[in-house]
């Protein structure tokens, strides 16, 4: 029978019309914790032990050891095979012996009968041993006595919740049926009859009456000889915790709390997670964070995609601290964090989409902004500046100055707006709430979000919803969210060292071997550092940090988490057979010049290089692109701003430069400051400081044309 005792317990309610256990296994079910998680393979990520019955470590009878079998059978009940369920001759010498000794000496359950006392529990009277008796009797004539042996078995109560031989093996041994000794297997015959009073992991003494006395009787039974039973009463136990090979404690909370856990199937459910590459980048992890101890960076998590199916196949924490501090609770796949300048490839995925293209020039000079009522002047991570760059170039190096003005072409508002349509669903405020500073990244961000955004790069565009059922039991059909050659396109970018030289060199750490798209990204004061992602088939990123929000010592994407998510890839594409990333059939190829000068139809000098263009980006052939044409905005003064006037400087020698971005040098700006008109040819004016109130507004106009108006904006001089 494949389900013994799914079988036993549903004829025994029938024949007994017996209600107090359900009748619905799945009802057993009611909190998930009672299921067990497997792997893909099969092996179990989880052990529970809160169930009414043990429904997952059950063995069939041909597979406990016979030598077992027989222990239990003479510690329990010996003439089992010979009576019909209960043991009357049994019962009357145990009444017998009792009313001389005018108290219970001895009891004559047989197993039959305990099995019965499992499935319908009463109070132990007279009265209800009599019942189990008759029910004994109905139970026999349904079912083999090998059944309702293999049942007992495997149901049999001991310490600590557990229940049948198997669990008790791994309990007190960590081990399986038959690699047990003759006297452990004692032992687990022993126990059943006190499991609290005799628990080995209290003391292990106490059971060797018991163990002595069950030697004896085998050799009277001719099952073992005196030689062997004097042999195995001499050794010793050696107890061992048990322990699962591979620790999986966030992905299975993750699993628990899934909508679709009750679809998934009972006792049993097969996750997408990959037992061996878990435990293996465990290690990776664990040996990277214990390298990086001394920088202060206690925890770290990795999350790994199959991006092709969707599947997680990897989903590690790690970290240290005090037992009881909160981070012990904090899943670090899940937790909300700044991702920097990881995030910095959806944004150009909407210039893109906008109409730029990888050849688009920004200029990467000196930036300030507002931000309250001062200025922030913004730099590149390695404060130097380059001048006019690429998109390329630009999120290759992942460049401030330029990320702030592909924002200010895409606006904030719209950036928001895309981000969740990839799945960033705790970027929700408005965008007067992040500033500019979304484009660097400022916003919280999971691991999980990164990850499965970075998968519809890799997948050309589309986003799937991450899987962690085996079955693919996922609801949620894939849906577009940028175009495929825009993908495509970005992918080639964050996979090209050449692209990222300026600021990461020659011979980066992010030039892997098989041709892989790579970000990394730094929080503010070094409170987050990532790397992520994705090469032909998997996708990948790693988070490390603090959970407790303190700052790392200089610890950035590049230098901590690059080199593990480097080896994680190594790891994933040991055994493969590699390709390079694709190229969407829509790109189109093109050379473009590199230098303003002349175009090489006029005989003129150009130094050209190769670049990929989605249909209707791409320049005239020969020329060079221009450069970004920035929606025309008043940036600086900003309304509300307030600056110093400096007493110990001579008040000609203090000046503040109006700036109007998007006005060519050949456009006229008709500025109005506190009244009076002043004409400009560009967008800048360099102010002279006065202390007071003021207020400024201009027009733009070229060639007659009134480009754009720009409204009142007041500012303060102290």
């Amino acid at each position: 029978m494949p389900v013994i005792l799914a079988a036993l317990l549903l004829a025994y309610f029938t024949a007994t019309s017996l209600h107090s256990v359900p009748q619905n296994f799945k009802s057993i079910l009611s909190d998930s914790q009672h299921v067990q998680i497997l792997d893909r393979n099969g092996e179990p990520l989880n052990r529970t032990y809160q169930n009414s019955w043990n429904v997952h470590d059950r063995v069939a009878l041909h597979q406990v050891p016979e030598f077992l079998r027989h222990a239990f059978v003479l510690s329990e009940d010996k003439r089992f095979y010979q009576h019909a369920g209960p043991d009357w001759l049994a019962r009357s010498s145990a009444v017998v012996a009792n009313l001389k000794a005018m108290r219970s000496v001895r009891g004559a359950s047989t197993i039959t009968e305990q099995a019965v006392r499992m499935i319908h529990p009463r109070p132990r009277t007279v009265w209800s041993r009599w019942i189990e008796g008759f029910e004994a009797g109905m139970l026999e004539q349904h079912f083999s006595k090998d059944e309702i042996l293999e049942f007992y078995l495997n149901q049999v109560p001991y310490a600590a919740n557990r229940r049948g031989v198997v669990q008790a093996a791994r309990y007190y041994f960590n081990r399986d049926l038959d690699t047990l000794s003759r006297k452990e297997m004692l032992a687990l015959a022993v126990l059943v009859r006190a499991p609290g009073r005799l628990d080995l992991w209290r003391d292990t003494h106490r059971i060797e009456a018991g163990i002595t006395r069950l030697a004896s009787r085998l050799v009277q039974e001719e099952l073992i000889s005196a030689k062997e039973s004097k042999n195995l009463l001499a050794q010793a136990f050696e107890l061992q915790a048990p322990r699962l090979e591979v620790n999986a404690t966030e992905f299975i909370r993750h699993v628990k709390r899934h909508p679709l856990l009750e679809s998934a199937g009972w006792p049993y459910v097969r996750t997408t997670l990959d037992a061996t590459l878990q435990q293996r980048i465990q290690t990776m992890l664990d040996n990277r964070l214990n390298h990086l101890a001394a920088k202060r960076v206690n925890n770290g998590a990795v999350l790994a995609v199959d991006h092709s199916s969707g599947e997680i196949l990897a989903w590690v924490v790690a970290g240290k601290g005090a037992a009881d501090t909160p981070g012990r609770f904090i899943d670090a796949v899940t937790a909300p964090r700044q991702p920097g300048s990881a995030l910095k490839p959806m944004l150009y995925s909407l210039a893109l989409e906008k109409g730029w293209s990888a050849a688009t020039v920004i200029d990467d000079s000196p930036l300030s902004e507002s931000v309250g009522h001062g200025l922030h002047s913004y730099n590149n991570y390695s404060r130097s500046f380059y001048g006019p760059v690429t998109l390329r170039q630009a999120l290759g190096n992942s460049l401030n100055i330029p990320a702030l003005k592909t924002l200010q072409y895409v606006g904030a508002k719209e950036y928001l707006g895309y981000l969740g349509k990839l799945g960033f669903e705790g970027l929700y405020r408005h965008p007067d709430y992040y500033g500019d500073g979304i484009a660097l990244g400022n916003g919280e961000v999971t691991l999980y979000e990164l990850v499965r955004a970075f998968t519809a790069i890799a997948n050309l565009g589309v986003l799937r919803p991450l899987e962690v059922f085996a079955d693919g039991l996922n609801t949620q059909l894939p849906r577009r969210v940028l175009s495929g050659e825009v993908a495509s396109l970005l992918g080639h970018i964050l996979s090209d060292p050449k692209a990222r030289q300026l600021e990461f060199g020659e011979n980066s750490i992010l030039n892997f071997p098989v041709q892989t798209a790579v970000k990394t990204g730094t929080s503010s004061d070094y409170r987050d550092s990532w790397a992520v992602g994705f090469n032909y088939r998997y996708t990948v990123g790693v988070w490390m940090g603090n959970l407790d929000q303190r700052p790392m010592e200089g610890v950035s994407g590049s230098v901590g988490p690059a080199l593990l998510l480097r080896s994680v890839f190594s790891e994933l594409t040991r055994y493969q057979q590699t390709k390079p990333l694709p190229i969407h059939r829509g790109l189109v190829r093109q050379d473009i010049c590199t230098e303003k000068s002349e175009p090489q139809a006029t005989g003129g000098q150009c130094k050209t290089y190769t670049e990929w263009f989605v249909p209707g980006t791409e320049p005239e052939v020969g020329n060079q692109v221009a450069e970004t044409k920035l929606p025309i905005r008043l940036r600086r003064p900003t309304n509300g701003l307030h600056m110093a006037y400096d007493p110990r400087l001579p008040g000609e020698g203090q000046a503040f430069e109006f700036f109007i971005q998007g006005v060519s040098s050949d456009a006229t700006v008709e500025w109005n400051i506190n009244g009076e008109e002043i004409i400009t040819r560009g967008g800048e004016y360099l102010w002279p400081l006065q202390k007071g109130e003021h207020s400024v507004k201009a027009r733009v106009w070229r060639e007659g044309e009134l480009l754009a108006e720009i409204p009142k904006t007041a500012f303060l001089v102290k």
